[in-house]
């Protein structure tokens, strides 16, 4: 059976709000700040990226109906999966498999796209969720 190779790649809004909370923790740290939500969620995001390293579709699969227009639009995405994070977040990915010349190569390399890393109540607003 062919190895795997996942390649991760945080892009968009998803780089953008990473970088920031990487900013902030450091900001917390240089004042002596040991613990914070900014740290707990941080690590959260190390460890899934950890995890999805191995396991590409440990996170849930949003049904191709349910991917909502955000990211059809921006990534042009056919699958969609997310993961929980720390304090209610949400990390948003869409699985590619980069196009090979060489149809012989024994590796199958797996592009994994980090979206979005966004707070509840964003999560429910992208797809359309409601309060009840």
């Amino acid at each position: 059976m062919p190895t795997k190779r996942v390649s991760i790649k945080l892009i968009g809004d998803a780089r953008d709000a990473y970088l920031a909370l990487k900013k902030k923790v450091a900001e917390e740290h240089a004042k002596g700040v040991t613990n914070s939500l900014h740290q707990i969620l941080l690590k959260s995001i190390d460890d899934k990226i950890s995890i999805l390293k191995v396991h590409y579709d440990y996170g849930v699969h949003i049904p191709r109906r349910n991917i909502a227009h955000k990211y059809e639009l921006l990534y042009d995405v056919t699958n969609l999966w997310k993961v929980n994070l720390a304090g209610a977040w949400r990390m948003v990915y869409t699985l590619k498999q980069p196009q090979r010349e060489d149809t012989e190569v024994e590796i199958i390399s797996i592009w994994l796209d980090v979206l979005d890393i966004i707070d509840h109540k964003e999560y429910d607003k992208i797809f359309g969720y409601r309060k009840k």
